[in-house]
């Protein structure tokens, strides 16, 4: 808007005034310039220039003087502008183009004139009489007369008539504008645009700008305004009484047929007499001359009739009023009426003719003006009721109509007008936008039904636009799909949109992408809503829930929610309202098929009650959706008694109130089909009459006057529209039928003659189908849709939350990932290609958002078909420059892997297409190092630094040891380029082009970025039934283990994909129970079924010995299980063992080492020990083994009461072993007779804490007792063992070893009868058995002599150390004849023919010692009696055959002082008691048995 220039301060002094004064003189001149410039062309005329020369008596003419009066009167005033009045200065010119006498040119300047003032706001709104001023332009310019003289002029001055109205709607002034003036503004412009048809294309334009620019002023006023406080029915007029359905709109037209649809009329000749008359336009909306009762502005017919049907608004003043209202309301009521009427292209009068079909030109001008009214508008329309009605009704109905229309520019309007109406006013268009979708929408985007192409593309493009707005999908599915009497529109939507995108026998096309488009639209909406909150409100309600819900019959129709602000209340209203719907439409198919059925099933789905009420089943077949029509008219006909009550039922849920019969029967007769049976609609028709009556306003007398004129109007349809009819009922014959139904009285004929017009211009569809077989938006269905419109429930608006996404995905992931999938095939743009992928990632994190891992699987399927890794590889072509010039598969395989990191917790059997491309990359080389060699998180520093000292093998500590340097054939990625150079081929192979190497290039950074090893890193993050799977899936890919061997290619598969089971295992040592079950089972199956060495069962056997080296440390609960896993080892094939053997000692060398302290169990250290045992005789395993040993056993440092009867067996077996030589089995034998001394110390802590508990009874002897002294027995055992191996090194130190053992068994406290077992069993078995050697295998067994030296040595101090237990025996006295016996065998026993001097020497000074030992304690003394069976007697008895020189003389010697190893011997005797027979361990019974067998043969 220009600056006020007339509006100076009156309050300045000095340099205000002056500057008052100044501005004062510049707008005289002007207008005294625009005066002059009116004279002077009226003088160029010789009409006005010699008219009143000839006589001076002649006054000049009243224009011209009224002119030279303004000129003499400007410069006159002095008062300020703004207090003088406009008129004074603007009549002169507004007198001129008022007159018919002046031409085109000097009416264009006088315009020219007054646009200059209004443009330049001489006047303001401070200005005095404003009002009036503009009242008066804006009358004086839309009444302008001029005389035409060329076209050129004549168009000249309409563009400038129609530049002033824009300046006074525009003018600051512009806004004291009254409804009468606005009017008729909007009316001249319309005028002048309508006859711009026919003149130049600048006035074209002109004048279209000019509209759309006054409509743009108008109503972006409509926000600024307040809402109307009039207590108004919005009820539009076509749910009136109507005889005239068709004629929806006012009529016009003119005989000749060239008359505008609208309330401007215009001759076809527009000059009369020579002259526009620009003011005819005031005949279109004019202002009533007089004042009604309610002062309104009335809307005329066209034809000059006062008839009905007009619109009254209510104005602030009337017509003759001095001061004039601002406009406002009324005037945009009437403009937007107009508007809408002009879109009313059905001529009533035409059967359907459309009526502008030479002019589609002012549908589309229309609708461009009504959404640049709704644009500026917004949502204030809601604020006042009649503008609001108008746009439910009229113009929902007229877009409607016109939505079907095949220009595609109108259809483009349409759909954008509807756009915004769902933008600013959606929550009052409930039912008009379902209809809008459903009947124009899905039936253009379909293609079917003879829609165009283009009219297709239109609405396909439409429905996007619509896709585009964030809850406009969740919208559809609270209000429509989840509304018991609504369409499934959101399914619709969903279903023609995936139907649209898939390219079926035909390349890919624009509509296909745009479609498409649509799709992903709605998906990527959805998952921008799970970024903004965690889905809430029970989004995976069950049915059985809402079942819970609602356990016992409540009529669904009467369902209401309790508050559709609250998401918490109308989510689970909306929820339920769709899981009845659901049973309802099944209900509805058993119902078509069988009524009686149905019911029965609807009774038993809870649907109706349990007792038949007719209420309840005609609610039912009133307010379900999906009933055949056919099918509910016999049921409603039937004639039984329970039926007839329905019918009456389903007429009570009607409501004719304010209808005439004809529309009250379409209504009726829309919810089903007559039945063919006469009697079923006499009984039908009788129900109708008898509802229509009750809600009649007097007209008809009685139920029969309503029944005859129904069945009257249903057979006058069946005449006129049944083409078997060739003799039609006439108006005459129609209305003489009806005479005197009325009790006797005839019905107005005026009544009668409309409802037969009604009948014959628009026929009661029965079949309510067209010919196309789609539904249409009848007349009837219209007025039932805005009745309905007044008592729906709100429409629900849903915001940035995904309260219904989890309801809603699974009717848009299926068909979705069908289209996006195909699309994606056929595409061959980049960009096409990119929107496909989005749409799949879109997917699978709104599918992981609910858990929905079925589809996140689906997706990964689809997208891995893509990935042509899964593909035969092509043997014309090199497959990784295949991949690196395929685009397509690089961007799904970053799109599979990109949803395998992001989402992998939703992912199940998906897991194993994921695997098959990774193993096609490593197969091909593409995959990086890195994963082959992922390294898992271990805090063990130990087990990395012992895992470097391994040779011959990777890092089998590591779980992913390094997959290249096992591979038999290199897969590295840099060997991609050398394996170009090395094809296997007789001539020499060519270097990779430019190209192959870009390919090559490509193809390594798309791996790259597929970042697949933090797939496998990051799996410990993974939920437990993903890890599983994904576990599974190795397995799987590993395929099943065989005894025949496999070939080399699945021998590096199942190898490669058992190091990733290794590593996820690893990396999921917390969750390692989960796992375990499967892996042991894959690794047993590997390790039992492999008969010869490989790499498959290598990887195998180290990596179950690293995941026991890295688990050991964190799972002590699960140590005992994973230690057992080992004895797979021993399971070992002979050959597999052998090969790996030094490997495997290794690997358990490590294994002790790191977790000696870890190994609690019997069970875990038997598998070692065994590990370590079967190594002892392997060359070059034997020396690791030993080490292990030596590390647990050494000091005791591990030895354990769990552990030390295993280890003292696996040291046997070491010393026994040859390899090493006879040093090794030294050092073993070392190892056992120092661990006699934890025995000692483990004895003297249980002495002590059993001394601390006083509770105890002492004599029984504790479990662990017992148990120590079998681990006694079983060392001593082993080393009497060991005494009789052949080497001599080895046998000597094994008996000096077994005397220290039998040397320290006196802190045990072994029993009196446990000492005389071992003493027999252990040394006197030894005796016999080396004596046996020596006589009978003089040859194998080398230095025997002194070998039975130091036995019989060791018999002496053992018997001395025994003596103080044996003596208290009873079978004291056999033991110790039995010492003397092996003296005596001994010392008489040849060796190659003589006798040992060193025996003949050592005998009889041991034999003397052990004598006097035992005069000296009394054991051995002289009886008091002489007795032949003494003691005595036979004690010397046998000395004198051993050595004959010793007699009883040498007692009375002084008793000798007891050498080392002989105090054992004590005077205190320690109490013990017998060990009872069933306790005696295995190892005495077996010793047992062996004593007796050398007993017998000795």
């Amino acid at each position: 808007m220009s600056r006020s220039i007339g509006t100076p301060g009156l309050e300045m002094e000095g340099e205000g005034r002056e500057q008052a004064r100044r501005s004062r003189v510049s707008l005289a001149c002007m207008v005294n310039y625009e005066v002059s410039a009116v004279l002077a062309v009226m003088r160029r005329n010789a009409r006005w220039a010699g008219r009143f020369s000839a006589s001076d008596d002649q006054l000049e003419h009243p224009l011209i003087r009224s002119l030279k009066g303004l000129r003499r009167l400007v410069f006159t005033w002095r008062q300020p502008w703004p207090s003088i009045d406009p008129c004074l200065y603007l009549s002169p010119f507004l007198d001129v183009i008022r007159s018919d006498e002046t031409g085109a040119q000097i009416t264009g300047v006088a315009l020219s004139a007054v646009y200059k003032m209004v443009h330049l706001n001489f006047f303001d709104l401070n200005t005095a009489h404003v009002d009036i001023a503009m009242h008066t332009v804006v009358d004086s310019v839309t009444s302008c007369r001029f005389e035409v003289t060329d076209p050129a002029s004549e168009e000249v001055v309409l563009m400038k008539i129609l530049q002033v109205l824009l300046a006074c709607m525009k003018s600051e002034a512009g806004a004291l504008l009254s409804d009468r003036d606005v009017c008729n503004i909007v009316n001249t412009t319309f005028r002048v645009v309508h006859q711009a048809g026919s003149k130049g294309e600048l006035l074209q334009r002109t004048a279209r700008f000019t509209m759309h620019e006054l409509v743009r002023a108008v109503f972006s006023h409509l926000p600024t305004l307040k809402p109307t406080n009039l207590t108004i029915g919005v009820t539009p007029l076509s749910t009136e009484i109507s005889s005239n359905p068709g004629n929806v709109a006012d009529q016009s037209g003119s005989e000749e047929g060239n008359s505008f649809s609208g309330p401007v009329q215009t001759d076809e000749n527009p000059f009369r007499d020579g002259s526009l008359d620009v003011a005819d336009a005031g005949r279109a909306l004019k202002i009533s001359d007089k004042s009604s009762e309610e002062d309104t502005i009335v809307l005329p017919p066209l034809d000059g009739k006062d008839g009905g049907g007009h619109a009254a608004i209510g104005t602030v003043g009337s017509a003759e009023d001095s001061n004039f209202a601002a406009y406002g309301v009324p005037c945009m009521v009437e403009i937007f009426s107009f508007l809408c009427s002009l879109l009313n292209i059905a001529d009533p009068q035409g059967l359907g003719q459309l009526v502008l079909a030479s002019d589609e030109d002012s549908p589309q001008f229309a609708l461009m003006l009504i959404n640049s009214a709704l644009e500026l508008g917004g949502e204030a329309f809601r604020n006042h009721p009649k503008l609001l009605a108008l746009i439910q009704d009229e113009l929902f109905r007229n877009l409607m109509e016109i939505g079907l229309s095949q220009n595609p520019l109108v259809l483009s309007l349409v759909f954008g007008v509807v756009l915004n109406l769902y933008h600013h006013l959606r929550v009052l268009m409930k039912l008009q936008l379902e209809a809008f979708f459903s009947f124009v929408l899905i039936r253009l985007a379909s293609g079917k039904y003879g829609a165009t192409y283009q009219q297709q593309e239109v609405a396909l493009e439409a429905l996007v636009d619509f896709c585009r707005q964030p809850t406009f999908m969740p919208e559809m599915y609270a209000n429509f799909d989840c509304d018991t009497s609504l369409s499934n529109t959101f399914e619709d939507l969903v279903n023609l949109l995936s139907k649209n995108a898939f390219p079926v026998n035909c390349p890919l096309s624009a509509m296909h992408v745009l479609a498409l488009e649509g799709l992903l639209a709605v998906a990527q909406s959805m998952a921008d809503r799970v970024d903004t909150a965690v889905p809430a409100f029970a989004s995976s309600t069950s049915p059985s829930n809402l079942a819970g819900d609602n356990p016992e019959y409540v009529p669904f129709w009467t369902l209401k929610c309790e508050n559709y602000d609250d998401p918490l209340s109308w989510v689970q209203f909306v929820k339920h309202q769709k899981y009845i719907k659901g049973r309802l439409m099944v209900g509805a198919d058993h119902f078509n098929r069988d009524p009686k059925k149905g019911l029965e099933f609807l009774q038993g789905m809870q649907l109706l009650p349990s007792e038949p009420d007719p209420k309840s089943l005609a609610c039912f077949i009133r307010y379900c959706t999906g009933l055949n029509k056919s099918v509910i008219g016999d049921y409603l006909g039937n004639p039984d008694e329970f039926c007839l009550r329905v019918l009456d039922e389903f007429a009570q849920t009607f409501d004719f109130s304010n209808m005439g019969i004809d529309a009250a029967l379409r209504v009726f007769l829309e919810g089903f089909r007559l039945p063919g049976e006469a009697q079923k609609i006499h009984r039908i028709v009788e129900a109708f009459a008898d509802r229509y009556y009750q809600q009649s306003k007097g007209i008809l007398a009685s139920k029969d006057a309503a029944f005859v004129l129904s069945y009257s109007v249903i057979m006058l349809n069946t005449d006129q529209h049944n083409k078997q009819v060739r003799k039609k009922m006439t108006e005459d014959d129609f209305i003489k039928n009806l005479r005197k139904i009325n009790d006797g009285q005839d019905l107005p004929r005026s009544m009668l003659s409309e409802l037969y017009h009604s009948i014959v211009r628009d026929e009661i569809r029965i079949s309510y189908d067209s010919g196309a077989g789609v539904a249409e938006m009848t007349h009837s269905r219209w007025i039932d849709l805005i009745r309905r419109s007044m008592i729906t429930t709100p429409y629900i608006t849903c915001d940035e939350r995904p309260l219904l996404d989890y309801d809603m995905f699974p009717v848009l992931s299926g068909p979705s990932i069908a289209a996006i999938s195909v699309v994606f095939d056929h595409a061959e743009d980049e960009e096409v290609m990119q929107l496909c992928i989005d749409g799949f990632l879109a997917a699978a994190k709104i599918s992981a958002s609910h858990r929905l891992e079925d589809v996140v699987d689906d997706l990964v399927v689809s997208l891995c078909k893509f990935t042509t890794l899964l593909n035969p590889f092509s043997s014309d072509e090199e497959p990784v420059i295949a991949f690196g010039d395929d685009k397509k598969a690089r961007m799904a395989t970053v799109a599979v892997f990109d949803i395998a990191n992001k989402y992998g917790d939703f992912i199940r059997t998906g897991w194993r297409n994921i695997l098959d491309c990774i193993l096609r990359l490593q197969k091909l080389g593409l995959l990086p190092a890195r994963v082959a060699n992922e390294s898992v998180e271990d805090t063990d520093a130990r087990g990395d630094s012992t895992s470097s000292k391994l040779a011959g093998s990777s890092s089998t500590v590591a779980p992913m040891p390094d997959l290249i340097r096992h591979r038999r054939r290199n897969t590295g990625l840099m060997s991609r380029f050398s394996q170009l150079l090395s094809l296997e081929s007789d001539e020499p192979p060519s270097a990779p082009t430019e190209e192959e190497l870009a390919a090559q290039q490509r193809a390594l950074q798309c791996v790259e970025s597929c970042r697949i090893d933090q797939i496998f890193t990051d799996s410990k993050f993974l939920q437990a039934e993903s890890l599983l799977q994904l576990a599974r899936a190795f397995v799987w890919a590993a395929g099943r283990p065989h005894r025949s061997g496999s070939s080399t290619e699945d021998e590096d598969t199942a190898v490669f994909c058992l190091e990733l089971l290794i590593t996820v295992t690893l990396n999921n040592r917390d969750r390692i129970m989960l796992l375990w079950q499967g892996v042991y089972e894959h690794m047993a199956g590997i390790i039992q079924t492999s008969v010869f060495p490989g790499l498959l069962v290598e990887k195998a056997v180290f990596g179950l010995l690293g995941v026991c080296q890295r688990l050991l440390p964190y799972k002590e609960d699960l140590a005992e299980e994973l230690l057992r896993s080992l004895q797979l080892i021993l399971k070992l094939d002979a050959r597999v063992a052998d090969a790996f053997c030094e490997r495997i000692t290794q690997e358990v060398m490590v294994l002790v080492r790191a977790n000696a302290a870890h190994i609690k169990s019997t069970i875990g250290w038997r598998t070692v020990t065994s590990l370590l045992s079967i190594t002892a005789r392997h060359p070059e395993a034997s020396e690791p083994g030993f080490e292990a040993l030596t590390y647990v056993m050494q000091d005791g440092a591990h030895l354990s009461p769990a552990n030390y009867v295993l280890c003292v067996d696996a040291a046997r077996a070491f010393a026994e072993a040859r390899v090493g030589g006879p040093g090794r089995s030294v050092r073993a034998l070392d190892l056992l007779s120092d661990s006699v001394g934890c025995l000692t110390t483990w004895s003297k802590v249980h002495s002590e804490s059993a001394d601390a508990s006083s509770g105890e009874n002492v004599e029984e002897p504790s479990r662990y007792t017992q148990e120590l002294t079998e681990m006694w027995l079983r060392l001593a055992q082993g080393l009497r063992k060991l005494c009789l191996e052949q080497r001599e090194e080895v046998r000597n130190h094994a008996i000096l070893c077994l005397q220290g053992c039998l040397s320290a068994a006196e802190i045990l406290n072994l029993t009196p009868v446990l000492w005389a077992q071992s003493f027999k069993q252990v040394v006197l078995n030894l005796l016999d058995e080396l004596l046996e050697l020596a006589v009978r295998h003089s040859k194998e067994y080398k230095g025997m002599e002194d070998t039975l030296v130091l036995s019989i040595k060791f018999l002496s101090k053992s018997y001395l150390q025994f003596l103080p237990q044996l003596v208290n025996l009873p079978s004291f006295e056999s033991s110790w004849f039995q010492v003397l016996n092996h003296m005596e065998i001994f010392i008489k026993t040849k060796f190659r023919g003589k006798r040992s001097e060193k025996l003949q020497e050592l005998i009889p000074e041991l034999l003397r010692n052990i004598l006097q030992v035992m005069h000296s304690q009394g054991i051995l003394v002289q009886p008091t009696s002489p007795s032949q069976d003494s003691m005595w007697d036979l004690t010397w008895k046998h000395v004198g055959s051993i050595v004959p020189t010793l007699k009883p003389d040498i007692l009375k010697e002084n008793r000798p002082e007891v050498k080392d190893g002989e105090s054992a011997v004590s005077q205190e005797q320690t109490p013990s008691a017998s060990i009872p027979c069933d306790v005696e361990s295995e190892y005495t019974i077996v010793e047992k048995v062996d004593s007796v067998s050398t007993g017998d043969q000795g």
